[in-house]
């Protein structure tokens, strides 16, 4: 539902009808948020403001910032929903054989600790590990529910070179 790595992030179910984003989190890992709560999270920008962070004492301040006072929720999709992705990147249309819109089935690849297991399937049988998605990119939730899913950890997964 969310890769262990997220969680450390408060974190929710995802709602049917739903336009989610791919969002890096502070842990680095990839998945998936609200607009609005991304929206929320960001600081107000000023005119000008990005010329502060070409000094040293910006930098180091912004390494040591606590964490946002409202974090992003990691969005949690169940094993089977059906999504739709959109915006695919031309170089892994090309990779995966599929179009720059796809509807997916969710699906976790593994169940081994400290492993990113968090993956969309496409129709045409590849597969690919959320943290392989560009940030910002959009994803709609279809159905929460699925039928016929194949096990987890299943060899056929394995095999086919999830990417």
């Amino acid at each position: 539902m969310c890769d262990y790595s997220l969680f450390a992030h408060p974190n929710r179910l995802a709602n049917e009808g739903e336009r989610l984003v791919v969002y890096r989190f502070s842990s680095t890992s990839v998945g998936l948020a609200s607009p609005a709560d991304v929206t929320a999270s960001q600081p107000a920008q000023c005119p000008g403001a990005w010329r502060k962070w070409f000094s040293w004492s910006a930098i180091r301040d912004w390494l040591n910032s606590p964490e946002p006072a409202h974090p992003v929720p990691a969005v949690c999709i169940p094993p089977g929903a059906r999504l739709m992705v959109r915006d695919i990147g031309r170089d892994l249309q090309r990779e995966l054989g599929v179009g720059a819109e796809e509807e997916v089935t969710f699906v976790e690849l593994s169940l081994e600790a400290h492993r990113y297991r968090d993956a969309i399937s496409f129709a045409n049988g590849r597969e690919l590990l959320l943290q392989r998605l560009r940030e910002g990119q959009r994803v709609d939730v279809l159905s929460l529910t699925g039928a016929d899913l194949p096990e987890i950890g299943r060899p056929e997964a394995v095999s086919a070179g999830a990417v």
